[in-house]
């Protein structure tokens, strides 16, 4: 079935300007991206939609924890891509500069440095990422990072790089690591290892006779089209873990992320054995999505078309955690970096791995190429946006209606939150924002006020990275961090008292024919999806209309009425509780006086 561009994240700033007469709040609460003034801290709040919670981010080497107004909770004197443990503590990089570090230091609640690790091989380049797992063959917490690993030209050549794309004589390789509590290199996982060619027939990692590289998408293309070898060539920069499946991911900026195993390669009491293990088959890609052109089982991204490449200039993969919607789903920052699209603009995808050609969740990781495509149409022109093919394992997207709104170069982060909304960090202009999942409507937003000439109250336009934030994390009030905790809330960064605007602001401030009534009429994908028992339906309307909407079996017999009567013009929601019904596929399906759609829907127990 086909999905639908998610609506304008800024929807919200769009009505403060037509505010500002009547309320007089400031006239320069405007967008970062427009080249305006923009009032930093919290901006907006909807406190009956929100998750809320404290949000933790770095800014010029500190790291704050604030309450939904902008109120300070808790500050550390270390700031990078902070977050926190579940003992309170908190983990970072020694060095304020993603994009390389030493290594990595715990700190207790009160600051107080609890470890440290320094990588102290004189090839091995810490950057971006780490994450903190329980082994479970150790029976202890580790630590995982990516590091870039340089490979000798002589190694390169060897193994099947076409001399005629490069001298090879800077050529890195990201690794991952995990070292122990005492600073032991327990385990290792190397891209170089992984890697297939169909350049050099004499070489024993040749695809042959036959065969292509198409044959092989567990393994990376050591000649891979658009991307010769350099250094820092995948520009891997996140990682996360999945503890139920003993799995790693881990995402390149060129546009791919990569799912290995990582706990049927780890032997307890063995690294030189772990090592090897991770190095063998065993150690190969499980799942690769995002541009199967790198493996020769797609096109390429070109001047106005994506081809079938998905994302570019990627951030912060990672699976959506356990009792959370969507759990099991993968998540990542999609920058739109390289995507071919005549006017960039970045996306937060949401990825079921499982999916097949019929969006039916088979339970095993599915070749994207396999799972298909559908055509995603635009439906404004003048946003210059091209048609382009979206994989059927995308089950979520959200993107601003208008291009520039939100787009973040690079950097980035997105969490699902308990209640279906996603946080998210649009590093470029250190812009925070909550979305709903149906509508995705804004119900909170921030901007960082930590600059790189000291903390502002107004930022006028910049250059990019000025008020970075590489990501930005919600944590609940009852996350185990927090307990035995007081948390007191002291001043905001800049010391002032937050102004915000309230929904109530937006509804004194819209004229019933504002921006906030839809355009179309849409019936969205319901989420979560697959759900057990119950997803929330969402859809819109663009006038006045008698609504009905039904739920059917794959019969066609109808199992359920949601809606059948007439409602205004806007956006609605309503949920489905199908604790009666047996597992399956299931349609639902809008209809109004003038308009018809149906989506599929996965009840899975």
């Amino acid at each position: 079935m086909k999905s639908v561009p998610s609506f304008t994240i800024l929807m919200m700033l769009f009505a403060t300007m037509s505010l500002v007469a009547q309320t007089g709040k400031s006239s320069l609460q405007k967008s970062t991206d427009e080249g305006m003034f923009t009032i930093t801290e919290t901006r907006y709040w909807d406190a009956a939609r929100t998750q809320t919670g404290y949000t933790l981010f770095a800014g010029s080497g500190r790291s704050y924890l604030i309450d939904m107004e902008g109120y300070i909770v808790k500050q550390w004197n270390i700031g990078t891509n902070p977050r926190l443990l579940s003992n309170g503590n908190i983990l970072d990089a020694t060095k304020s500069d993603p994009s390389g570090f030493g290594g990595f230091q715990e700190l207790d609640w009160d600051g107080n440095v609890v470890w440290t690790y320094i990588e102290k091989r004189s090839n091995y380049f810490p950057h971006h990422d780490w994450t903190r797992i329980y082994n479970k063959k150790l029976k202890a917490y580790t630590t995982i990072y990516i590091a870039n690993k340089n490979v000798p030209k002589d190694s390169v050549l060897a193994a099947g790089a076409n001399p005629a794309n490069g001298t090879y004589t800077d050529v890195q390789m990201d690794a991952l690591v995990e070292v122990d509590s005492l600073g032991n290199i327990v385990w290792e996982w190397w891209f170089f290892n992984h890697i297939i060619q169909d350049f050099d027939a004499t070489k024993p990692n040749y695809v042959g006779t036959g065969k292509t590289v198409a044959n092989f998408p567990n393994k990376i293309n050591i000649n891979m089209p658009g991307n010769p070898l350099k250094s820092d060539w995948l520009h891997c920069n996140s990682i996360d873990y999945n503890d139920s499946l003993g799995q790693l991911v881990t995402n390149s900026v060129q546009g791919e992320f990569y799912i290995i195993d990582h706990d049927n390669t780890f032997i307890a009491g063995n690294p030189a054995g772990n090592i090897a293990l991770a190095a063998s088959s065993a150690g190969d890609f499980l799942y690769r999505f995002g541009d199967p052109y790198r493996y020769n089982q797609g096109t390429a991204a070109a001047i106005n078309s994506t081809g079938n490449k998905q994302i570019g200039g990627s951030h912060d993969v990672h699976w959506i955690k356990p009792g959370l919607p969507g759990a099991g789903n993968i998540q990542i920052f999609n920058n739109g970096e390289y995507l071919g699209e005549r006017v960039s603009q970045s996306y937060i995808f949401e990825v079921n791995p499982y999916y097949n050609s019929s969006r039916v969740n088979t339970g095993a990781y599915v070749n994207p190429p396999a799972a298909g495509y559908y055509t995603w149409t635009y439906p404004n022109k003048d946003a210059m946006k091209a048609n382009k093919s979206i994989s059927n394992q995308v089950v979520w997207i959200y993107a601003s209606k208008d291009d520039q709104n939100f787009y973040s170069t690079i950097g980035g982060s997105e969490q699902r939150l308990p209640n279906g909304n996603t946080l998210i960090c649009s590093d470029t202009h250190g812009h925070f924002f909550e979305v709903t999942a149906g509508d995705t409507t804004i119900v909170w937003e921030y901007i960082n006020p930590v600059t790189t000439d000291g903390i502002k109250t107004v930022i006028s336009d910049q250059y990019p990275m000025y008020n970075s934030v590489f990501r930005a994390y919600r944590y609940l009030s009852d996350n185990p961090a927090f307990k035995g905790r007081t948390l007191t809330r002291t001043k905001t960064i800049t010391g002032k008292t937050p102004a915000y605007f309230k929904p109530s602001d937006l509804v004194t401030g819209v004229s019933s024919s504002g921006i906030s009534v839809p355009q179309e009429f849409m019936l969205h994908q319901n989420y979560p999806n697959p759900f057990n028992p119950t997803t929330v339906v969402s859809y819109q309307l663009p006038a006045a209309s008698h609504v009905d909407l039904r739920v059917y079996d794959v019969l066609g017999r109808g199992v359920a009425v949601l809606v059948n009567q007439d409602q205004p013009a806007g956006v609605h929601r309503v949920s489905w509780n199908a604790t009666s019904m047996p597992s399956g596929a299931y349609v639902y399906k809008l209809t109004t006086g003038i308009f018809t759609q149906t989506r599929q829907m996965l009840l899975t127990k």
